[in-house]
């Protein structure tokens, strides 16, 4: 690490406590994300559509109208990723901009049909995986996962909400103070 560099965080003295068992829960997640992302990648070869543009698309069909700022701080990505990502995808076809009323400088993003399609696509793959495996389950298992689901999106919405307040502050304490 050079002098310039940002100082990494001090390890905890002592282990940290969660509530549950937050390391399974998170080695489970990543386990399913990575086997979903590969799995899916039988019907869409990742240079026909790579991750990083499935997250932009799910996202604006989740949030029309953000413009390449807004989706950057909520990707949690660099402003300038961002905008090279919506450029390839509006070469594609499967975002347009349009002028944001009031603001001339300013465009929404939005999906078209082509990126709708797409996306409803990539999701039915996954759906079909998904649902083809949790038809193998025992009963109980299958129960079990349905009842967790309400939960496991209230935590979702937990994160996002923390990564929000996160960025906020972040975005606050390296703001320079005027004199």
């Amino acid at each position: 690490m050079t002098p310039t560099d940002p100082a990494l965080p001090e390890p905890p003295s002592e282990p940290v406590r969660a509530v549950g068992d937050a390391w399974s829960l998170t080695d489970v997640i990543t386990r399913l994300r990575r086997i979903l992302r590969s799995s899916v990648r039988h019907e869409f070869p990742w240079e026909s559509l790579p991750m990083a543009q499935v997250e932009i698309l799910q996202r604006l069909a989740e949030e029309p109208d953000l413009g390449v700022s807004e989706l950057a701080a909520r990707q949690r990505l660099p402003t300038n990723t961002v905008s090279n990502l919506i450029q390839q995808m509006v070469v594609s076809e499967l975002v347009s901009r349009a002028p944001r009323p009031g603001d001339r400088r300013a465009q929404n993003l939005r999906l078209t049909g082509t990126g709708a399609e797409l996306l409803q696509s990539w999701q039915n793959a996954n759906e079909r995986r998904v649902a083809s495996a949790l038809s193998r389950l025992p009963s109980h298992r299958r129960t079990a996962i349905e009842e967790a689901i309400p939960a496991l999106s209230d935590l979702a919405t937990l994160l996002e909400t923390d990564e929000e307040t996160d960025t906020a502050i972040e975005a606050d304490v390296e703001k320079p103070r005027a004199r």
